[in-house]
């Protein structure tokens, strides 16, 4: 699991967060991920077998990747990769998507995109 700690206070109005904000805004399905993490694999595998596109975040790809996972932590109280989010609302990382598409709620949250 991709871990980053919190280094404090984060600027909600910086450009990163308005990035994530318009990222979550303009997608179905975004998933904040790492290239090494298996379960952001896990949790895109989920996706792929739905056959739902997906836009899929390199946290390790970008320079501002570690202020981005950052923000995400405060912004979900989690500062683990991946950070799901379906139809603008975080849903969890990969356990909770798989636990999710177990139940059938998944789908159900797919069928609410804009």
């Amino acid at each position: 699991m991709g871990n980053a700690e919190s280094t404090g206070p984060v600027d909600m109005e910086s450009a990163e967060a308005k990035y994530i904000q318009q990222t979550v805004d303009n997608n179905c399905v975004v998933i904040f991920s790492k290239s090494y993490c298996p379960y952001c694999d896990e949790a895109d595998k989920i996706f792929k077998r739905l056959q739902v596109a997906t836009k899929k975040i390199e946290l390790d790809d970008r320079k501002d990747g570690d202020v981005i996972q950052n923000i995400l932590g405060h912004m979900t109280d989690a500062y683990t990769v991946p950070r799901v989010f379906v139809n603008g609302r975080c849903i969890g990382g990969a356990s909770e998507t798989k636990a999710l598409h177990k139940k059938g709620q998944l789908e159900e949250l797919l069928k609410q995109c804009k």
